[in-house]
């Protein structure tokens, strides 16, 4: 099975294809324009890119959890969104994960910090240094979850 992780976001979105436990690929989104919506066109076209070259079959995404600033859950809010239609476009199931079940599911403790996540995302897969930025690892993180969890749509 071919995962894709995603944690949104409108300035950098993070990005991971993983299978069987390896990444295949990762990397992260970082649109250049100031205009959200130049940003989320943005986001929008190197998504399609990416789900048509990579072909996943199933879209691993962090869920939006309570915020008291909504200035900055709204534009994650929007991320997300592009990155639900994206999918939807191209017929690829979604599943969601809080960030609690993330770092239980990759650490063992709910209360694990990034760090701990990263390094845990380094180890799990083998790799030689940790992904950057942290919006990177932290998609390869959700990717994980999905495939320890084995949710299906």
């Amino acid at each position: 099975m071919v995962i894709f992780g995603v944690d949104p976001g409108t300035t950098r979105l993070g990005w991971g294809v993983i299978e069987k436990n390896s990444a295949l690929a990762y990397g992260c989104i970082a649109p250049q324009s100031k205009a959200p919506a130049f940003r989320l066109a943005t986001i929008y076209k190197e998504l399609q890119t990416l789900l048509k070259t990579y072909k996943p079959d199933v879209v691993a995404i962090e869920e939006l959890y309570f915020a008291v600033n909504a200035k900055t859950v709204i534009p994650v809010a929007e991320a997300r969104g592009v990155v639900l239609l994206s999918a939807a476009q191209e017929n690829i199931p979604v599943i969601s994960y809080t960030p609690l079940v993330v770092k239980q599911t990759i650490t063992g403790s709910g209360r694990a910090d990034k760090t701990q996540v990263q390094k845990m995302v380094k180890i799990l897969l083998k790799l030689k240094e940790i992904p950057k930025p942290d919006d990177t690892a932290d998609a390869l993180a959700i990717a994980m979850t999905h495939a320890f969890t084995k949710q299906y749509v």
